[in-house]
């Protein structure tokens, strides 16, 4: 079962994670970066609590002894999602809706690349295949957002390919990359058999030290962003809920299978992203950034399939 069970998870997690980054979007009405970042972490954190404690009571489960690698792991995956939702949330201020997810949705390749050279979970040649085809399509993206086009110097398209939302798409991946590989190594640290169990108590952790951070933060230096969420208390609630969601899959699909491959099946969330993005925000992709998408789903599919 556990063979192919992923599959479906991870269809999950992306669709959430489309559904509750378009809810960040729309929070950034009444919410700064940071703000709508930490609305997923505070809202999502009850409900993470509240699976662990029917996981447990209803598998009768009792807390494992982790030890200090759960713990250093969890730590790192929560800082590094952390800084990657608020450069993702920050980039929905440079990129439309479906370019932004694009850009950040490098994490896939970058997942690929930092498992290889640090986790030695290495791809086989087809796979970095699948690296270039990525890089490609990205590139295309950020040409046709940009304008830039043919009889343009040569100093003026480095200048447009290296503008700041494509760096800041670029760390948003990274992090993201980050923490799924970070996620997956604290998980595994626990060494317990049931997966469903391991990615639970894994997630809570993480949320609770993200939570903490962000309080911390918050309290001290953005307290209007807690006066915020009254008002708003509908979409903080759909951010909680479609977070909490995503997140358990990411965590259980990456317990059962290596990262890499959990994030290129996951990159299906460019449609969805692409979907909700015209039918919610009413914005449009031209030709060549659909074919940038193509070649980034395109090389998602061939790192899945034959990486």
């Amino acid at each position: 079962m556990e063979a192919w069970i992923w599959i479906p998870i991870t269809f999950l997690a992306a669709f959430m994670q489309a559904a509750r980054t378009a809810g960040q979007k729309h929070l950034t009405k009444d919410f700064t970066a940071v703000g709508a970042s930490y609305v997923r972490f505070l809202w999502s954190l009850p409900f993470a609590l509240f699976y662990l404690y029917f996981l447990m009571r209803n598998g009768g489960h009792d807390l494992p002894d982790a030890g200090w690698r759960f713990f250093v792991f969890a730590t790192l995956a929560g800082l590094s999602q952390i800084a990657a939702t608020i450069l993702l949330v920050f980039l929905f201020s440079l990129r439309n809706f479906a370019i932004g997810s694009t850009y950040a949705r490098t994490e896939a390749l970058l997942t690929a690349i930092v498992g290889a050279l640090v986790f030695h979970e290495a791809l086989a040649g087809a796979g970095w295949l699948a690296v270039a085809l990525g890089a490609m399509g990205v590139v295309i993206i950020n040409l046709a957002r940009t304008g830039t086009g043919a009889g343009v110097a040569g100093d003026t398209l480095l200048r447009r390919l290296f503008q700041p939302a494509a760096g800041v798409g670029l760390l948003a991946g990274l992090g993201f990359a980050g923490a799924s590989l970070f996620l997956r190594q604290a998980s595994l640290s626990l060494g317990l058999d049931d997966w469903l169990y391991a990615a639970a108590l894994t997630l809570a952790m993480v949320l609770v030290i993200q939570t903490a951070i962000m309080s911390a933060y918050i309290l001290l230096r953005a307290r209007d962003q807690l006066a915020a969420m009254w008002p708003n208390w509908k979409g903080c609630l759909f951010v909680g809920i479609t977070s909490v969601i995503g997140s358990a899959g990411w965590f259980t699909a990456i317990t059962i299978e290596r990262a890499a491959y959990v994030k290129a099946l996951g990159q299906v969330e460019l449609l969805f992203t692409l979907a909700l993005s015209v039918l919610f925000f009413k914005e449009r992709s031209t030709p060549k950034e659909l074919a940038g998408m193509a070649l980034v789903a395109g090389s998602i599919i061939v790192l899945l399939l034959f990486g």
